[in-house]
């Protein structure tokens, strides 16, 4: 199959507002709320932020008229885009997509935002840039077979984010489909990010999608100035796809393009870890709540997930029942399920709490992880898990969860994402600022990428 770049540059540049379905753009709206929450929550509160900050100030990049959500100051835009994609994977708390294994806002809502206020885009121009990176990032990781690209060493929220990044940022400055397909080329020279984080809990695991987000918009603005980009970026034998995986189809990158949208097939995080943990989580919970289950009287705790899963959140299994920092936390399945069997639940302030809980850590040693084929029959399409709880008095409880909440076939409710957003940010922006932000959001179409960076700044509320 050839043109795939070529295909793929049309669809993005040609994207418009008028052409999305109604619960397309929808959901968009839901997902840019989602992230911009996370955002303003990660500026304050994720222990990398400061670190990051100061470098971005070091590197002069604090000095221009773009906004970083949850921030007073101007930045640069490739600052504003850096930053902006940096906090938004922060938390671990950003949205997800089952089938390409990754995160589709966190690196294409920061090149959206950024150019979006250097060329003043419209509301409805912000939407639909949105919905044309979300479409591009998610079929190129499906093209690549996640499970194969991760095999290599790569995390495609980071290498398929930087063109979703560009094809984003294309769209909200208006390229033509040939600049969009040279965009492509640029970007292809910055697609990186590699899971060698989970070693030691790095923090690069965040950074690497500010820079899918800043090498996505600085390709889009290259392209824009007449930069010529590589060709056939995308399925060339030295492009894109052969580089990255053994495998890789590519007709699922432009199979049912514009018809079937992959943007409605992006779920929303109700705990701030893995999503691969999610399931597990969802059923340790409905295990305590129709058992009354006392965690202390708790013996072992069996967790069954697919080998992907099993390879982010757990193994090394005594790495995972140890979790020292947050980055480890986040990717144990022992620990998620140690807190939600304590808690009931899990918010971003539970890592403080429970990383630190001697009864936690005790729980956590207790959870095992093991390979169960059930869950392999349904993914990548879902991220299933199974969940046995043994008490000391020799009962064994189970629970099997195919779709994890958040998931669309099992979407978070109005109230439920709404209830996130706001402890997300009500703590820095308070009760009136959280409205305020809300409503920009859920009125985009009629408003502007400064309009919610205004509404994001703690400055604007106090």
């Amino acid at each position: 199959m050839t043109g795939i770049t070529k295909e793929l540059a049309a669809f993005v540049a040609n994207l418009n507002y008028d052409d999305l379905p109604a619960e397309v753009a929808a959901r968009a709206k839901l997902l840019i709320l989602d992230t911009i929450g996370i955002s303003v929550r990660a500026r304050h509160d994720a222990e990398s932020t400061e670190a990051m900050m100061q470098a971005i100030e070091a590197l002069e990049l604090n000095q221009g008229s773009c906004g970083v959500l949850g921030d007073a100051e101007g930045y640069t835009a490739a600052g504003a885009a850096f930053a902006n994609g940096s906090l938004a994977h922060s938390l671990d708390f950003d949205d997800t997509h089952a089938p390409a294994s990754l995160h589709a806002s966190a690196p294409v809502l920061p090149a959206v935002l950024a150019a979006a206020q250097k060329c003043n885009a419209s509301g409805k121009d912000i939407i639909a840039a949105t919905v044309a990176g979300y479409e591009v990032i998610c079929r190129l990781s499906m093209a690549l077979n996640p499970s194969e690209h991760y095999a290599r060493g790569f995390h495609p929220t980071a290498t398929c984010g930087a063109m979703g990044a560009a094809a984003a940022a294309a769209r909200v400055m208006g390229l033509d489909a040939a600049a969009t397909a040279s965009a492509f080329g640029i970007a292809l020279n910055s697609a990186s990010g590699t899971m060698q984080y989970l070693e030691n809990g790095a923090w690069t695991k965040r950074s690497q999608i500010g820079n899918a987000a800043m090498a996505g918009l600085v390709a889009a603005t290259m392209a824009a100035k007449g930069y010529v980009g590589a060709a056939d970026a995308i399925e060339g034998k030295r492009g894109f796809l052969h580089n990255f995986a053994p495998n890789p189809d590519q007709s699922k990158v432009v199979a049912g393009l514009g018809k079937k949208w992959e943007t409605l097939a992006i779920a929303v995080k109700p705990y701030p870890a893995c999503r691969a943990t999610h399931a597990g989580a969802d059923a340790a919970i409905s295990l305590r709540h129709k058992h009354n289950i006392d965690p202390a009287r708790i013996k072992a705790v069996r967790v069954g997930l697919f080998q992907t899963g099993i390879n982010l959140v757990g193994a090394p299994l005594e790495q995972k029942q140890n979790p020292v920092s947050v980055v480890d936390g986040q990717f144990s399945m022992p620990f998620v399920a140690a807190v939600v069997l304590r808690e009931g639940a899990m918010t971003w302030d539970d890592y403080a709490t429970h990383l630190q809980d001697e009864e936690t850590l005790a729980l956590t040693r207790k959870v095992e992880v093991f390979n169960d084929p059930k869950t392999e029959e349904f993914y990548p399409d879902c991220l299933p898990a199974s969940v046995s709880i043994e008490l000391e008095d020799g009962t064994i409880v189970e629970e099997f969860v195919q779709y994890p909440k958040g998931e669309p076939e099992n979407f978070v409710t109005d109230a439920e994402l709404r209830s996130k957003f706001a402890g997300l940010v009500r703590p820095y922006l308070g009760n009136d600022g959280e409205t305020a932000l809300f409503n920009a959001v859920m009125s985009l179409e009629s408003g502007s990428a400064q309009a919610l960076i205004d509404a994001a700044r703690p400055s604007a509320q106090h």
